[in-house]
């Protein structure tokens, strides 16, 4: 897997890519509120371009723990004119949503990701996205955000992980995705414990046989809480350090908030191991 196509863009993997969070809810874990309305969200989304984010994450919908679903007409209210205004700029737009109505809007919008914690599980979803050429991200999530946390089990959770995405990747390359607009996503924090999250990313580079680019989203999460003691908006240097140790295992693509920071742990990364 050297490349990752998404719509016309194509993103070489011999360096790691950077994935800039924007949370367009009033509720989402780390910054909900923060970003309420279309122009907070798009003034974000350009700042963190210009940190050096190489795709733009757009979200409607909190997948946090608890939470609950959020109303199709009202994620289309939420995400739509964020995707429109920083296509329109021309950068790499993605969009986090398991609708699959939505997942239609916005490529048409002008995402070229669509990213979905549900795997294209849902009716329609896969029809949505296949005929299109948006790169797609299929993730790994034990139940639903209501109850994924409530008493996740796993025989063997590397096992069960990469078992389940390499069963949606090929479901998607026989409707008709290639290799190269695939991402896998092992989900860390959805529907599993603190040892199944380490697990994982103690073991991350086995994804990398399934032939499609692999993503890391750790970004502020609790399992960082838990090791550092820290509040989620306290979280800075264990995020850069849980990318940073992502991308030594395997990952070619880190979903953050912070950027700059990130962009600039991987840059000292890439230069001392030769490939900057």
């Amino acid at each position: 897997m050297s490349v990752l196509r998404c719509g016309t863009f194509s993103f070489p993997l011999d360096r790691p890519l950077i994935m800039g969070v924007v949370n367009v809810t009033p509720d989402s874990f780390s910054d909900g509120g923060r970003l309420a309305t279309a122009q907070q969200a798009i003034d974000h989304a350009r700042r963190l371009h210009d940190e050096g984010a190489d795709l733009l994450d757009i979200g409607g919908e909190s997948t946090r723990p608890g939470a609950g679903e959020v109303p199709l007409d009202e994620e289309r209210r939420r995400v739509l004119p964020v995707v429109e205004a920083l296509a329109h700029e021309g950068w790499a737009v993605s969009v986090d949503t398991q609708k699959p109505a939505l997942m239609r809007d916005a490529v048409a919008a002008g995402a070229v990701l669509v990213n979905d914690v549900n795997a294209f599980r849902a009716q329609g979803a896969l029809e949505a996205v296949a005929a299109t050429d948006a790169a797609v991200c299929v993730m790994h999530m034990q139940g639903a955000p209501r109850t994924m946390q409530q008493e996740p089990r796993y025989a063997d959770v590397v096992a069960d992980v990469h078992g389940f995405l390499a069963a949606r990747v090929e479901v998607l390359r026989l409707a008709g995705v290639a290799s190269d607009r695939i991402v896998v996503d092992p989900g860390f924090g959805f529907g599993k414990t603190q040892e199944h999250n380490l697990d994982l990313l103690r073991h991350l580079g086995r994804f990398r046989d399934l032939g499609v680019a692999v993503l890391a989203g750790l970004s502020r999460k609790s399992m960082l809480g838990r090791i550092t003691g820290r509040e989620v908006g306290d979280r800075l240097p264990a995020s850069v350090a849980a990318a940073l140790i992502a991308v030594q295992h395997g990952a070619h693509i880190v979903r953050v908030h912070d950027v700059a920071a990130t962009r600039d742990a991987l840059a000292v990364w890439t230069s001392v191991m030769g490939n900057g």
